[in-house]
């Protein structure tokens, strides 16, 4: 389990952990909003396919305090940087602040290593891009397809 204390806004403590024989049905069946399909699987099997077909990905459940209510993957680049992807929060737990504290938790665990981090994200997509510019990560100029590239920069 990957545990950094935080909390969403319902008081809930968030914590990632590993996808196994117990959850793995919960988190598959996670479903972003409509209005986010253009950016985000239609539900988090994908990404849990994909970690499972894939080399590079780690699937992780997001919990709030005891209930699977998101999915995201961590994965390590050629040049070792460290990269978070594929998260999706289920459309009945947005807005409470899980996938900030889903975010800061993976990002403080993966810095632990002293590599770059690194995510990508769609320029139309304005909610992960206030998201994570106000968590610190900043573009680089870099794209990965037609996703802008963003690296965590610490004060």
């Amino acid at each position: 389990m990957i545990n950094s204390e935080l909390r969403d806004r319902a008081g809930r403590h968030v914590t990632l952990r590993p996808v196994d024989d117990d959850n793995w049905r919960a988190v598959a069946d996670i479903v972003p909003r409509d209005d986010q399909r253009a950016w985000v699987a239609a539900l988090a099997a994908r990404y849990l396919l994909l970690t499972m077909r894939s080399d590079v990905w780690t699937s992780l459940a997001v919990y709030a305090d005891e209930t699977v209510v998101g999915h995201v993957m961590w994965g390590v680049d050629d040049d070792d940087s460290r990269w978070i992807g594929g998260m999706v929060i289920d459309a009945a737990e947005q807005g409470r602040g899980v996938g900030r504290a889903a975010v800061r938790t993976l990002a403080d665990w993966l810095a632990t290593a002293g590599h770059p981090i690194r995510l990508s994200y769609h320029p139309d997509n304005t909610q992960a891009a206030a998201l994570y510019t106000s968590m610190g990560f900043r573009p680089t100029g870099a794209k990965e397809d037609d996703e802008l590239i963003a690296e965590l920069t610490r004060a």
